[in-house]
């Protein structure tokens, strides 16, 4: 089984659980890519495709939302550190865009702060959908995972993470051997 977690983060929040997702798949080919490295050539031969990235303004992020993140690191006092080209590459919302047609399953995930979802948003509502215009089919509802007011996740959200990967690696291994 071949899958490939691709994600966006912007201060490493979503990184981390994109890791533990793959920890949680342990396949033999997992392989975790950054989305401005996440070439289509990439994801030839993939099972799982799981898409992530974190909520900005109620939904994916933008080029003008990524923008403001070397501000936010500024006033973070030195709690936050800009990952390497989260405000000058492309996010998650772009790489969708380039995809051609596709037919693995797919999983979404997002992360976004603790609040009623009016108030926080999702992008993993978003990248779902834009995953289905391109011929992927979910396996499993999509997850947030949650951060704190100053971008720090939540206690416990690393293993639930990892969690959520093993059920994922169940749900398509179970698909593979129903369809034998």
């Amino acid at each position: 089984m071949r899958a490939i977690v691709v994600y966006e983060s912007m201060f490493g929040n979503t990184r981390r659980i994109a890791e533990s997702i793959a920890d949680g798949l342990a396949w033999e080919d997992v392989e975790v890519i950054g989305v401005t490295h996440a070439g289509q050539e990439a994801l030839g031969g993939t099972d799982l495709l799981v898409v992530g990235g974190p909520t900005h303004a109620w939904s994916m992020s933008r080029p003008r939302t990524r923008k403001g993140a070397p501000e936010y690191v500024r006033k973070s006092d030195g709690g936050l550190e800009l990952e390497p080209g989260a405000d000058t590459g492309p996010g998650v919302r772009e790489w969708i865009d380039s995809l051609g047609e596709m037919h693995p399953g797919a999983a979404v995930f997002d992360t976004h702060i603790k609040a009623p979802l009016g108030v926080s948003g999702r992008a993993s509502k978003s990248i779902r959908r834009e995953l289905l215009r391109h011929g992927l089919s979910l396996v499993a509802p999509a997850e947030s995972f949650l951060v704190d007011r100053k971008n720090h996740l939540l206690t416990g959200e690393v293993a639930r993470a990892r969690q959520w990967g093993e059920n994922l690696a169940r749900i398509v291994e179970n698909r593979f051997s129903e369809a034998k």
